[in-house]
């Protein structure tokens, strides 16, 4: 047997459950965290004297640093080695944990915040990657359906895990508990993998205009539609930076088509019919689906007037949904394909965001639990199928950059839905039923007008569901359109088993 420290290809290939497990690690880290930070925002404004727009850069500069910095990264690990920038993004991001936790302030914290975005978007760039790469096409969306899984497991224990954390700890141990989990993944990683050979790829100069032109476009588009619902939409700084963004993506377009090497190979969406539709079709369902939790939290706490324990319990229906069947929904996807799978999902989630949207306001616990969990079972027949189908239309050398495209539509399309549904479910509110919205039922003089602000959100947030269903089922329209996956070259495993 060959020595341990000098790690071939094939050898990757025969370890491709080690790395399955060693990646799916990462991919339950991430959300893990911004579920628990959204959880303990109310507890650490305080103890940091933060502002309420503060405590939503807190958020913001997370998924801004991810943002710019996935295709950059995810462009440099497919020349350099995806095991390494997957176990540098992990070292990134315990130390980003352990500066937030000793956090003194909030511009400490910040700082902390844009380090873990920087890490985290070099996990996002890689472990789908990774997991791509060593397995054979026949087993991917099974795979990835695992790797999936992780993320909605993430998703359903930050919650809980944040208000145990934040109510018999502090609110620094939602910082600090990731950092056991980096020290185990950094030294099994290191066991496993101490020396990988690097891709045979001769790596290109870096593009330094195309991703400085990218990371402009994406924080001038990122940035309004974060903080439109406090700034306004007509504010003159909200459509100066949304112009800007404009700008900045004919800018980037021109530099692309120029360079030898650009950052983004413009063809993957131009000539890559599959590689397009199912991006986009990621984009849509993220723009349909991540609002629901935000908006029906407060639909249950404001509206029908549930403790903010249920609500959380209620609201893991959905991931709940999503961590059982994406495995069952990525195996699936092996043998049938992404197209029915993916198109079918999209349509299922449209159903369950119609079934939220025609809740009455005294919907028991079974309608609302029936509503979410048919939502989840929409996404987990979407998502993993749909990252399979992604992840085989692009040559070996570009899978991280895809899977770093992929993360890109994902966090712009959170933007997009916090921006467009939130600002649909708030629109009929105004600014004095915003300020209300959450005084139901304190004090006698302002019930009345409270009341009628709840009123006005149990609407607005039907208009927003409706809205959401509407962009599922736009989504499944242009999953339709995929055309069929270009040829990959075959994995390790396929090569050493083929004849000579």
């Amino acid at each position: 047997m060959p020595a341990l420290s000098r790690i071939t290809v094939d050898q990757l290939y025969e370890r491709r459950w080690d790395l399955l497990a060693l990646t799916s690690v990462g991919a339950f880290t991430s959300p893990l965290q911004g579920a628990i930070v959204s959880v303990a925002l109310p507890v650490m404004g305080p103890a940091l004297h933060l502002s309420f727009a503060a405590s939503i850069w807190v958020q913001a500069v997370f998924l801004l640093s991810m943002a710019v910095l996935l295709i950059p990264l995810g462009r440099l690990a497919d020349h350099r080695g995806r095991v390494h920038f997957y176990l540098a993004g992990y070292a990134v991001f315990t130390v980003a944990s352990l500066l937030a936790g000793l956090s003194m302030n909030g511009a400490w914290l910040v700082g902390s915040r844009i380090l873990q975005g920087a890490g985290a978007a070099l996990l996002s760039a890689t472990s789908t990657a990774i997991v791509t790469a060593v397995f054979p096409p026949q087993e991917r969306g099974r795979a990835l359906g695992i790797n999936v899984m992780a993320v909605y497991l993430g998703l359903s224990v930050g919650p809980p895990l944040g208000g145990f954390l934040v109510d018999y700890l502090s609110w620094r141990w939602i910082f600090f508990v990731n950092i056991p989990i980096g020290l185990i993944v950094l030294a099994w990683g290191w066991l496993l993998l101490p020396r990988v050979e690097r891709e045979d790829v001769s790596a290109p100069r870096p593009d330094l205009g195309g991703a400085t032109l990218l990371g402009f476009f994406l924080i001038c588009l990122l940035v309004p539609l974060t903080f439109a619902p406090e700034w306004g939409w007509a504010a003159s700084r909200t459509l100066v930076m949304l112009a800007l963004s404009a700008v900045g993506l004919v800018a980037f377009v021109v530099t692309e088509l120029r360079v030898k090497d650009p950052v983004l190979d413009l063809d993957l969406l131009l000539h890559n019919r599959l590689f397009a539709a199912a991006n986009l079709a990621a984009l849509l369902n993220y723009m349909a689906l991540y609002a629901i939790s935000i908006l029906t939290a407060v639909f249950l706490e404001v509206v029908q007037g549930r403790s903010a324990g249920l609500t959380g319990w209620l609201m893991l229906a959905a991931p709940a949904m999503q961590a059982l069947l994406s495995p069952l929904s990525g195996r699936l996807s092996d043998r049938i394909g992404s197209r029915v799978l993916s198109t079918g999902g999209m349509v299922i989630t449209a159903s369950g965001m119609v079934l939220l949207a025609t809740m009455p306001v005294s919907a028991g616990v079974g309608r609302v639990v029936a509503s979410l969990a048919v939502v989840g079972i929409g996404i987990a027949a979407f998502s993993a199928p749909n990252t399979s189908a992604i992840m085989g239309s692009v040559q070996r050398k570009q899978l991280s950059l895809a899977s770093a495209f992929l993360g890109t539509m994902r966090v712009t399309g959170q933007a997009l839905s916090v921006a467009v549904l939130g600002g649909i479910a708030a629109s009929q509110l105004g600014r004095v039923g915003g300020r209300l919205l959450f005084t139901h039922g304190r004090g006698a003089g302002q019930a009345p007008l409270a009341e009628q602000a709840v009123a006005h959100y149990a609407q607005g947030f039907k208009l927003a569901m409706f809205t959401g269903a509407a962009l599922g089922l736009l989504g499944a329209l242009v999953s339709l359109t995929r055309g069929a996956p270009v040829g990959q070259e075959p994995t390790p495993g396929e090569r050493s088993r083929a004849p000579a």
